[in-house]
């Protein structure tokens, strides 16, 4: 079977700075990996490589074994890719519902299926975007994603910014995504979460990836992995 997601040496600029070097991962079907790093490491540009919003000068991108280089981002989402991207990205004029209808694809997720994952936005179905506090539209966009459908969802900070009480509700629902197989790759800096939740771990620095292994791997190498992971 192949990987769902392989990034096979990556590198990627924007104008003459090189900020990937080299990045090399994949992701297989039902795998949760977590991307931990610094700000500024390269994590939000690693995803942004391999769906095709940058693309890497150099290096190979395959969804499926299938060579997606160069393909623009639309086409990548289409092979069953889905981004929760940093700062939600949300339509903050149109209504949640609206909100959701606008990705929805045939498929095992439902309207009525991701509002029994996030049961607060069934109460804000009627209400704009804009309306909407800061975890709920972090839940509206992971609930938008997997309308989508997708195999594999990247959830790039996934609990950026949320106080504890939301924070909790957003990992009891990547948890329930895991249990129920799909495949996903986690940005976030809760470390404690992502090893308790992540199948592998890596670690970006600047640009390059300097740790990538499971659980028990990176607790083996505690130390020194949580202090690349200090500011």
């Amino acid at each position: 079977m192949s990987a769902l997601l392989e990034a096979i040496e990556l590198h990627t600029f924007y104008g003459a700075s090189h900020v990937l070097h080299g990045v090399t991962f994949s992701i297989e079907p039902g795998q949760t990996v977590t991307l931990m790093g610094r700000n500024g490491m390269g994590k939000t540009t690693t995803i942004r490589s391999v769906l095709g919003l940058t693309p890497p000068r150099s290096g190979e991108v395959r969804v499926n074994g299938k060579p997606v280089t160069g393909w623009p981002a639309h086409r990548i989402a289409a092979e069953g890719i889905a981004l929760v991207p940093e700062g939600r990205g949300i339509f903050p004029s149109l209504s949640v519902r609206e909100n959701l209808l606008v990705a929805q694809r045939p498929g095992r997720w439902t309207e009525e299926r991701v509002l029994a994952l996030f049961p607060r936005l069934r109460d804000r179905l009627a209400h704009l975007g804009s309306q909407l506090s800061g975890g709920e539209q972090q839940m509206l966009s992971i609930a938008r994603a997997l309308l989508t459908n997708p195999r594999l969802v990247i959830l790039d900070g996934a609990t950026e910014g949320l106080a504890p009480l939301i924070r909790q509700e957003i990992w009891a629902a990547v948890r329930r995504l895991r249990d129920e197989g799909m495949a996903a790759l986690v940005v976030d800096k809760e470390v404690k979460t992502l090893l308790a939740l992540g199948d592998r771990h890596l670690i970006l620095l600047k640009g390059r990836v300097v740790f990538s292994g499971d659980t028990a791997a990176f607790r083996a190498r505690a130390e020194e992995n949580l202090g690349l992971l200090r500011a």
